[in-house]
Formats: C-alpha cells, sequence, structure tokens
C-alpha cells in the first residue's frame, strides 16, 4: 500500500510550482483531481506539443482528474463543496487574496471541512510588504540576493539553469510541509493553512555566503564566494573543443589528484596565496586538450572533477538508466508515450504502473 493511498488532493495550481508538488503527492498515491478554469491552464499553451497536448503540460501532470469549473461563477463553491468535504489537501497558486475573494479561502474551507490541510504557495508569501507583487523564478532569486553570487558579467549575463525559486523554494517546500501538516493532523484531528513562499527558500541556498556574511561582516559579492567563483577548487573552465570540465576539488586529496592530472606546476597547486594566479594556469591547461580527452584522464583519478554532459549523453548514460529515472512514460491523448518527470519519491512508495495518462480537456 502506497504511504498516501487514500488521501484526496484538490489543485488549484498552474504552470509549475504546485503541480509539480502534486504530482509528487500523486506518485506516492494521493488521488489529485486537478482544477482548471474552461480551456484549460496557461501550461496547457506551452510548445511541443505531442498528441495535441503540450509535452511539459503533460510531464507535470501523468495520472492525475480533471474538474472543469469557471471559479468566479456565481454556483462554483457549491459544485466544489462535495469534493471540499472529502479532501485532505488544498493546493493554490493564486496571488494573496484571490482565493479569498472567491469564497475558496482557508476559513471558507475550513469551515467545511476542519481537517483540510490549505497549502498557499505564492512568489514573497501571503504577508509582508511585497506580498502582492507580481514575479517569476529570476526574480525570486534575484530579490533574494542568491543570484548576485553568480549573475556572469556584464558582457555575458548568466541566468541559472534551473527554475530554482519555482521547484526547491515552491514544488519541495510544499511536499514537504503538506506532509507535516498531515502528520500533525494525525495527532490533533485538525487541518492547517501552510504559506509557502518561493523567495523565503532562496535564503536557505545561500547559507554558506550568509555564513560567511554573519561570520566576517562582509557579505560575497559575485565570485567572491568559495562555492560560487571564488575558488580554482570549484570551477568550470573550458576545453579546446567548448566543452566544459565541472571542478569540484575542494579537499586537498582530491585537489592534489587533480593537479596531478593536468600537471600543474607544484608552485601555484598552493592556491590560497594567489588564487587568481592558479585558476588562470588551471584554465590554460585544460584549454590545451578537448573535453574528451579530459574525460579519459579524470576518470581514473576519482577526483570529483568531471566533464560536463549534455542532456542527451546524460540519458544514455547506464547509471541513470539503471536507477530507473527515465523507465516511467506520460500518455498523451492520442497514446503517444513520452518519459515521465522524474520525481524524488522514492521506488518503494511509488505504485507499480509504468504508465499513466495526463488529462484530456473534454471536448467542446
Amino acid at each position: 500500500m502506497q504511504p498516501l493511498a487514500g488521501v484526496r488532493v484538490l489543485d488549484f495550481s498552474t504552470l509549475l510550482p504546485g503541480p509539480l508538488a502534486t504530482l509528487m503527492l500523486a506518485e506516492a498515491g494521493a488521488q489529485v483531481i486537478k482544477i482548471e478554469r474552461p480551456g484549460g491552464e496557461d501550461m496547457r499553451r506551452f510548445p511541443p506539443f505531442v498528441g495535441g497536448m503540450s509535452a511539459p503540460f503533460a510531464a507535470l501532470n501523468r495520472g492525475k482528474r480533471l474538474v472543469v469549473l469557471d471559479l468566479k461563477a456565481p454556483d462554483a463553491r457549491d459544485r466544489l463543496r462535495p469534493l471540499i468535504e472529502s479532501a485532505d489537501v488544498i493546493v493554490e497558486q493564486f496571488r494573496p487574496g484571490v482565493m479569498d475573494r472567491l469564497g475558496l479561502g482557508y476559513e471558507a474551507m475550513k469551515a467545511i471541512n476542519p481537517r483540510i490541510v490549505y497549502c498557499s504557495i505564492s512568489g514573497y508569501g501571503q504577508t509582508g510588504p511585497r506580498a502582492h507583487e507580481a514575479g517569476h523564478d529570476v526574480n525570486y532569486v534575484g530579490a533574494s540576493g542568491l543570484l548576485s553570487l553568480s549573475p556572469g558579467t556584464p558582457e555575458a549575463p548568466s541566468l541559472p539553469p534551473a527554475l530554482i525559486a519555482d521547484i526547491a523554494g515552491g514544488s519541495m517546500p510544499a511536499v514537504i510541509n503538506i506532509l507535516l501538516a498531515l502528520r500533525q493532523r494525525d495527532a490533533t484531528g485538525q487541518g492547517s493553512a501552510l504559506d509557502i513562499a518561493m523567495t523565503d527558500a532562496m535564503f536557505t541556498f545561500a547559507w554558506f555566503a550568509l555564513a560567511q556574511g554573519h561570520a566576517t561582516g562582509d557579505f560575497p559579492g559575485a565570485r567572491e564566494n568559495m562555492l560560487a567563483g571564488a575558488s580554482p577548487r570549484y570551477q568550470l573552465y573550458a576545453a579546446k573543443d567548448g566543452r566544459f570540465v565541472a571542478c569540484g576539488a575542494l579537499e586537498q586529496k582530491f585537489w592534489d589528484a587533480f593537479c596531478d592530472v593536468i600537471g600543474l606546476p607544484a608552485d601555484l597547486r598552493k592556491d590560497h596565496r594567489d588564487p587568481a594566479a592558479t585558476r588562470a594556469a588551471v584554465a590554460a591547461l585544460i584549454g590545451a586538450e578537448t573535453g574528451e580527452v579530459w574525460r579519459a584522464r579524470l576518470a581514473p583519478a576519482d577526483c570529483c572533477v568531471t566533464v560536463i554532459a549534455t542532456l542527451e549523453e546524460a540519458l544514455a548514460d547506464p547509471h541513470f538508466a539503471a536507477r530507473g529515472l527515465i523507465a516511467r512514460t506520460v500518455l498523451t491523448p492520442d497514446g503517444s508515450r513520452l518519459p515521465a518527470t522524474w520525481t524524488p519519491v522514492a521506488p518503494a512508495f511509488r505504485d507499480s504502473a509504468a504508465d499513466a495518462p495526463a488529462p484530456d480537456l473534454p471536448a467542446g
């Protein structure tokens, strides 16, 4: 039996943070009922399309049921009441106050179902001066100061490759706190309201820089933090063919092994003396050979240095195949199969179904 079997989730969220959170709950056995407006949510219009369905939408909504409802309709709350009465969890992602204006806020739902766990995901939280401010992932990462640690250069600004705030600040904290709230409800019989602010968690990701700043009174800026460009030991280096080598040789034994492989002169191995000079020397050595040459030389050294893989290479890596990361699929309306979004739900907690459909809008 799956750990969330029998748990019913009403999902009012759209796009990424909420839908990914409820996908994780569904993977662990919860019944997720997705409430969408007529015409469907915005993610349904994101290309590319497979079998008439948005591939990004399908990836996030595998195995969910669908209810189409105009929440502004006068009878919307009455139509939702049976679902609210039987629900365990509500997930919503509107701006603060919107669900209250629709008559579907926490107090209104609590009056119908005191055991409800009501999770609100927003950019800046339900309270505070910025609560109603519009934003997306890059704004939240920027407002928290996290992006200042690695913004690139004025000539080549660098966007983070992952939607850190959406997923690590929205989806995952939502799942963690929903599970905690359900555990608390088991003990007390009472539900609760959860305020998940995507920006808040960005301070967790800046923990090392914050510890440095609080301890010294000097908060690091771009390339001034050991884990964000200040150290030659934790750095990206370009190979001759444009491939990149990711160096994470922080510990001395790994650094020594790496220096042996690339032939770094002894005086430059003491990188604390002149980090810039060491970094430049390492960059020159790495830049003299191709990525494949470095892959072959570095693998036997086992020194926390790897050639960055492309997505295609990662998908073909026997290790990830053996871990089952791409074994499950999502079905589109025409029966096409797409690899399912991997979620960090332990395999023992998932159902045995290898594939599941994403909910299609009704005809007309």
